[in-house]
């Protein structure tokens, strides 16, 4: 994600790298290029294409409803990013909790605290990369025993396997009495709490928009961006290429930033800084480990 100041708009109006340029380019030049084929069409050879042009009405209503298509693509869309956000803000505050807790109630036996913090920060950064498809710890698995790191990362289910892990740890604190019963009751809540987040996760991910809605929206944009010359030529003439450009720009925009933030996880400038986030988490909880 790119951070940016709102208030300064010079500072990011021309910027190409993340405002869907690149992504719409080739659609956009189409548009304009049909037109130009049109204009010349209608202006130059008037006795034989004077009859292409549409009623402006027509495409008008069509635009109304097109537009209520983009407005809920587009807020279908930031309403995954959204939640992606939120739940990433759980498993921050849920690793907080955990490792506090941790280090509080495992105080007595240092070095069992100390892995199991290890472990915990571990989570975010395994989720992170099942997100992304990837069966990996990484870097915060430098820090655990290599063994334990393997065997998790060639399980099915990376963040799972680090849940196991953790879940033993504190199996194994009970046994020896450094916990009770009802202190492992509400440490696994913490760790149950964290997997339901990563699995929201995974929904988000995997569960893309209705195929149906998005085909119909992309046909339906098509059609209206290449018959948009057909009702603008009569009218505008030669100026409805640069109509077209601009209008077509701003349909192909809209529909093109619901694509870009509708799977939040992955690399892309307008993704959310998992990397961030989990270095935050890491960097707290590193503060609760003790010698």
């Amino acid at each position: 994600m790119t951070a940016y100041d709102p208030h300064k708009w010079t500072s990011h109006l021309f910027d190409i790298e993340g405002s869907m340029v690149r992504e719409i380019l080739g659609r956009v030049a189409l548009c304009v290029a049909w037109s130009a084929v049109v204009v010349v069409l209608h202006d130059v050879f008037p006795e034989r294409f004077r009859g292409i042009a549409i009623p402006e009405t027509a495409h008008s209503l069509i635009g109304s409803a097109l537009a209520l298509l983009l407005v809920f693509r587009t807020n279908g869309s930031y309403d995954r990013f959204w939640e992606g956000r939120k739940q990433w803000g759980g498993i921050v505050n849920e690793s907080r909790n955990l490792a506090r807790q941790c280090e509080s109630w495992l105080g007595k036996e240092r070095k069992l605290a100390n892995q199991s913090i290890r472990w915990i920060i571990a989570f975010p950064f395994a989720t992170m990369h099942r997100l992304r498809g990837d069966h990996l710890i990484g870097q915060p698995g430098q820090a655990l025993p290599a063994d334990e790191v393997q065997q998790a990362q060639e399980t099915r289910h990376v963040p799972l396997a680090v849940a196991r892990k953790l879940t033993s740890l504190l199996n194994d604190a009970q046994k020896q009495g450094v916990i009770d019963a009802i202190q492992l009751q509400s440490l696994d809540q913490n760790i149950q709490q964290l997997i339901d987040y990563c699995g929201a996760c995974e929904r988000i991910r995997l569960t893309p928009a209705p195929y149906g809605y998005v085909v119909h929206l992309r046909r339906a944009l098509i059609i209206y961006c290449l018959t948009l010359p057909l009702a603008l030529v009569q009218k505008f003439g030669w100026e409805s290429i640069i109509v077209t450009l601009v209008i077509s720009y701003v349909l192909f925009g809209i529909e093109e930033i619901g694509v870009e933030i509708e799977n939040p996880f992955e690399l892309s400038i307008n993704d959310l800084p998992l990397e961030t986030i989990c270095e935050t988490i890491e960097r707290d909880l590193k503060g609760l480990l003790k010698e």
